[in-house]
């Protein structure tokens, strides 16, 4: 369960965390009663922002929640989940987009889809799954053929990508399908005042899905020759915070333009860790808890490829337990833009000096099972992502409440 947003347990207060875990659990059932249990791999941190956005702008009704019954990834506890349109929405999206990611890495023969029974096997997948999600989207009002079309138009647009090429070249399609995203949640909720504003956010937030994950992923790509957009259009990366400091407030004014009931949990993240998942990109600032950059913890011995010579080393610098995972549970591995709504999701991020090859698809299947069963995706302080075998953290393992962060609000004036 990957994506952008990812708030780390201490950072919420207890009503906003058991909100948030209500959405992406809410999320995670809403996949398996239309999609079947298997389709629960499309779960990501940023498919239920879909989902939040959607109930911020309604007054909350007695059967917008449900008891969920004991789960692994809860450790076996119970919790109250978000039902309704809004969790449908994220979820016929979320799949929609993770059956994009499985036939580019059945293009681009990754791991054992090389091999044709296997790359056979995983096109009828991607294929029930566009048409589960579509006809989920038909229920909805939803057209999920714009997302479709801005995934199938991504693979030419990076084609033609060449030193000075504007870099939002590369992200428009994944800006457009965002966009779409975003603005039916106006639709879900009788606001149709809200859909240009919050088509703005959703464009915008698409922009950073896909320039955050090619700025986690540059040092990999750049190792193992696999394409990049960043290298691709020769932007710096002095350009590339540039646009992700823009987007981010102006994903900000977009929110200020729309009316909703109770925005908390949307603010908290579309402000706060919006910011927040750029500030870690780029290496200047951490949760202090996080390995590399607690109190008293060892500094790495080089700088960030990101940052200019001579300033003090990053607490990412050698470890980063953000690492820019995609996908769903576990997730399908790397490229550029494939985190949540991120871009074309081509390839695994190559293996760069120091870190493990990536596992196919069925060896990652088996040991996310692995994980899941011992309940390390929702405990573990640290563990390897199945696929990608980067640093992950667990989704809501517990905080010592000694971290130091600072936990103020900083947004201007929002």
């Amino acid at each position: 369960m990957f994506g952008i947003v990812r708030p780390c347990s201490h950072r919420l207060t207890e009503g906003l965390r058991t909100e948030w875990m209500a959405h992406l659990c809410g999320l995670c059932l809403a996949l398996r009663a239309d999609h079947g249990q298997f389709a629960r791999v499309a779960t990501n941190y940023d498919g239920l922002i879909v989902s939040v956005l959607t109930e911020a702008q309604v007054p909350r009704t007695a059967d917008a929640r449900r008891t969920a019954g004991p789960c692994p990834l809860r450790a076996m506890r119970t919790a109250p989940v978000a039902r309704g349109e809004g969790a449908r929405l994220a979820a016929a999206v979320s799949l929609v987009l993770a059956s994009a990611k499985v036939r580019d890495h059945v293009t681009d023969r990754d791991g054992l889809l090389a091999r044709r029974p296997v790359a056979a096997a995983a096109r009828r997948v991607a294929h029930r799954w566009d048409a589960a999600g579509a006809r989920t989207g038909r229920e909805l009002g939803f057209d999920t053929a714009v997302l479709l079309d801005a995934v199938d138009r991504q693979a030419g647009v990076e084609a033609l990508a060449r030193p000075g090429t504007p870099l939002l070249t590369v992200t428009e399609p994944t800006e457009t399908a965002t966009a779409a995203a975003f603005a039916h949640t106006a639709v879900l909720a009788g606001r149709p005042g809200n859909a240009a504003p919050l088509a703005e956010a959703g464009r915008l937030f698409g922009r950073l899905a896909h320039l955050l994950d090619a700025v986690e992923d540059l040092e990999a790509d750049t190792a193992s020759g696999a394409w990049n957009p960043l290298t691709a259009t020769g932007t710096s990366p002095a350009e590339a915070r540039r646009l992700a400091d823009d987007a981010v407030h102006g994903v900000r004014l977009a929110l200020r333009d729309a009316e909703f009931v109770d925005d908390r949990l949307l603010h908290q993240l579309l402000a706060h860790e919006l910011r927040r998942s750029v500030d870690r990109a780029f290496a200047t600032t951490t949760c202090a808890h996080q390995g590399y950059g607690a109190p008293g913890a060892p500094r790495p011995p080089h700088g960030h490829p990101h940052q200019g010579g001579g300033r003090a080393p990053g607490p990412y610098d050698s470890v980063n337990p953000y690492g820019g995972g995609h996908g769903g549970h576990g997730g399908h591995g790397g490229g550029s833009g494939g985190s949540g709504f991120g871009g074309s999701g081509r390839g695994f991020g190559g293996e760069g000096p120091g870190r493990k090859p990536p596992r196919g698809l069925l060896a990652g299947c088996a040991v996310f099972v692995g994980l899941f069963c011992t309940c390390r995706i929702c405990c573990a302080k640290e563990y390897e992502g199945p696929w990608s075998r980067k640093k992950r953290e667990g989704c809501c393992r517990d905080c010592d409440g000694n971290c130091g962060c600072d936990c103020c609000c900083p947004c201007d004036g929002c």
